[in-house]
């Protein structure tokens, strides 16, 4: 056990956990995770694989590692083979260089996922400053040849909706109209210099152009310099894809056979994957961690429940979602009846509730089910459940859920070099591995299923060209 777990362990022994009325089994497995095994776990992998960017050989080693957990507790687990989009960072560099009436100013920068590399010795162009997507189309021919710089003023964590497009598609729309980079200003909503990179999306058809973050410091220094005149910025970044693009890994599938309705399956999942610049500890190795240690808890549980409970740690959630596609695929092959499926990738805060999205009368069955949570303040149920990995079972109907989390310092070290195991508390993340435990098996063990989906009639995401 390394010095942090140990004083993590300490730390909770300390307190001891308040244990709900309620049924048996909701009893036992709150308090089985509420003595924070999931910390330990988290621990393993943050410290121990490390960083674990898809096609990197720190992924691979994450999936050994996990398929080696599951091995170690005895519980069945499988390899489901992926395909993945491999792409390496390289180096990176940028500065403000003249027109500024001072000196050569440099600048926190790092590459976006999926982004291409300047040529040798760079890019120099002056910056032109853009707030929407809207701005940026009604300049139109004055974009080209310039590095194309995305403001916007994110300060909590509800605005990441808002502006992530700016990192998602900005790059190509500045590409459409012949720019030669474009940089974004990191979605963070605290920093210390430290930019947060992500994935940015060229379609087919749009040629991949250099891009990056820049830490919110230097994209406010950009543009206070802006505000005296024009600015040139030298940028340098490696950022590219391998030759081939596309390398074999892998989807880690474990299950708990159920004992009554073992054909109906419930998931629970997370993505093992994590971007380079940490250790992926929020993001998503909290999950990660949420979902071993639940399976854990139900595998020694004194019988399993009806159905059968099977954990997927996706590949690629980050920088293409391949193995969410290929698990949603896999199952329809095979004619897996899913019944539900929940996602932890939210980070490693307190669980207040439970957010699901289902057909009607959804939300007062799983208030049911969530009501062992109160003594946890866990018990709110609301309406947005989901999440990237587990989307593509909306198509064939499936409820999915998510617990809703505090977030509000999630977006501090999300995609970035302090996303380290250090920003977790073992006591939040006990707390939320409890509710997500609990829920786990009361989906699982339920003696009816949740309503189904109404099928989307969108083209489903990962068929769209523009992907």
């Amino acid at each position: 056990m390394t010095l942090a777990c140990a004083v993590a362990a300490m730390a909770l022994a300390t307190t001891p956990p308040t244990v709900p009325a309620g049924p048996p089994e909701a009893a036992r497995i709150l308090a089985e995770a509420l003595r924070g095994g999931s910390y330990p776990v988290l621990a393993e992998l943050t410290d121990g694989v490390g960083a674990r960017l898809a096609g990197s050989a720190g992924a691979e080693e994450a999936v050994r590692w996990s398929a080696d957990w599951f091995r170690r507790h005895a519980i069945p687990v499988r390899l489901e083979p992926v395909m993945v989009t491999r792409w390496t960072r390289g180096e990176e560099r940028a500065e403000v260089v003249g027109g500024t009436g001072g000196r050569p100013q440099p600048l926190a920068v790092t590459a976006l996922g999926m982004s291409a590399p300047t040529p040798p010795g760079g890019v120099v162009a002056e910056v032109i400053e853009v707030r929407s997507l809207d701005e940026l189309a009604d300049l139109g021919p004055r974009v080209k040849g310039r590095i194309v710089l995305f403001q916007h003023d994110m300060k909590v964590a509800a605005d990441y909706g808002r502006f992530s497009g700016l990192r998602i598609r900005g790059p190509a729309a500045a590409a459409r109209l012949g720019a030669v980079a474009a940089l974004v200003r990191s979605l963070s909503t605290a920093t210390l210099r430290t930019p947060h990179t992500g994935t940015t999306s060229f379609p087919p058809g749009v040629a991949a152009i250099p891009a990056g973050a820049l830490a919110v410091e230097d994209a406010e220094l950009v543009h206070r310099l802006l505000g005296r005149g024009p600015v040139r910025v030298r940028l340098i970044l490696g950022g590219s894809l391998a030759d081939p693009p596309l390398v074999p890994s892998a989807n880690v599938v474990a299950e708990i056979r159920g004992d009554g309705k073992p054909d109906e399956v419930v998931v629970i999942g997370a993505h093992l994957d994590a971007w380079d610049l940490g250790t992926g500890a929020i993001d998503d190795g909290a999950g990660v961690a949420m979902v071993l240690e639940t399976m854990r808890i139900v595998a020694a549980m004194p019988r399993p429940p009806r159905r059968t409970l099977r954990a997927v740690l996706f590949m690629n959630e980050e920088n293409g979602a391949e193995g969410a596609v290929a698990y949603h695929e896999g199952a329809l092959s095979a004619g897996t009846l899913h019944v539900a499926a929940m996602e932890a990738d939210a980070g490693a805060g307190r669980a207040t509730g439970v957010e699901v999205t289902a057909g009607p009368g959804a939300k007062e069955i799983v208030g049911a089910m969530a009501a062992p949570l109160a003594s946890l303040g866990a018990s709110r149920v609301g309406g947005n459940g989901g999440g990237v990995d587990i989307s593509p079972l909306a198509w064939a109907g499936v409820p999915l859920l998510s617990l809703a989390q505090d977030t509000s310092r999630y977006f501090d070290w999300h995609h970035g070099a302090a996303d380290t195991l250090d920003k977790v508390d073992p006591a939040e993340l006990a707390q939320a591995t409890a509710a997500f435990a609990w829920m786990a098996w009361a989906l699982a063990d339920s003696p009816a299923t949740l309503p189904r989906l109404a099928v989307p009639e969108r083209e489903p995401w990962w068929k769209r060209p523009s992907r």
